[in-house]
């Protein structure tokens, strides 16, 4: 099958507390490497007709600064959790200039967190200038935007359902511990994925580098990235140098051509 050309950015790397961590001043948080400056994990995805984000953190109007990004056409959402939803309101910017309102990709779970903290922009009668946005809910089956057919993934975050995206041959999963057969199977067959490895100490919740690996070995993708990552994983230099062959660590700024 051919699949559209695609331009993936990392918008950001770091886990929820972003790195550096305030208040901490560990090697890694005060390293000088810009590779060691997280900003909460996103990604934007581009093909030639089409712009889309994953997740709206809480870094979400400075990472379109800073990469001069003046449209998107929609965001996708993989969870609830504040470090993927709390940016959503300024998506004001683009409704501005557009004239247009957002369309959003959600799941049940993430749907009702967004109707509850971003009530305002639900209302019947709402205030000037409040968020405007269309909010379709999906599932794990295909969808398409524009020209791009994306399929949702579902992952677990411990016991939350998370959704992980395929575009193409690329993949983009975050925040999670454990995949189902279902979901490696939808994973099995890209050219690259992106995974969370979030430090080399076993998580509740979240791969650990060692588990990330494991993971990537396994479906056999021959190009990985690591992404959501804390300052206890260590230097970018240090970790990227002891990675295997076809496996790196994300960074802020990273972009990919698939």
């Amino acid at each position: 099958m051919a699949y559209p050309s695609l331009n993936i950015s990392f918008l950001g790397t770091g886990t929820s507390s972003g790195v550096p961590m305030i208040g901490c001043n560990c090697e890694v948080c005060s390293s000088p490497d810009f590779k060691d400056n997280r900003l909460r994990s996103s990604i934007m995805v581009k093909s030639a007709d089409t712009t889309l984000v994953v997740d709206t953190t809480p870094d979400f109007r400075y990472q379109m600064l800073r990469t001069q990004t003046g449209h998107v056409d929609g965001i996708l959402f993989t969870h609830p959790h504040k470090d993927h939803i709390a940016g959503l309101d300024d998506i004001r910017a683009f409704n501005f200039f557009s004239r247009q309102p957002m369309q959003l990709y959600a799941n049940y779970l993430t749907e009702e967190a967004l109707r509850r903290d971003y009530y305002y922009a639900f209302a019947e009668n709402r205030y000037p200038g409040v968020p405007e946005i269309q909010l379709n809910q999906i599932d794990d089956k295909p969808f398409q935007v524009r020209d791009l057919l994306i399929i949702p993934i579902e992952v677990w975050h411990l016991k939350m359902p998370v959704l992980g995206f395929r575009f193409g041959n690329f993949t983009y999963i975050t925040d999670a511990n454990r995949l189902d057969e279902d979901a490696k199977s939808k994973v099995r067959g890209s050219e690259v994925m992106v995974v969370n490895a979030l430090r080399k100490e076993k998580h509740i919740s979240h791969f650990n580098l060692e588990e990330a690996i494991a993971l990537v070995q396994e479906l056999e993708v021959p190009r990985a990235y690591f992404t959501h990552i804390s300052h206890q994983l260590g230097l970018h230099s240090v970790v990227e140098a002891s990675l295997p062959s076809g496996i790196h660590l994300a960074y802020d700024g990273l972009t990919l051509s698939i």
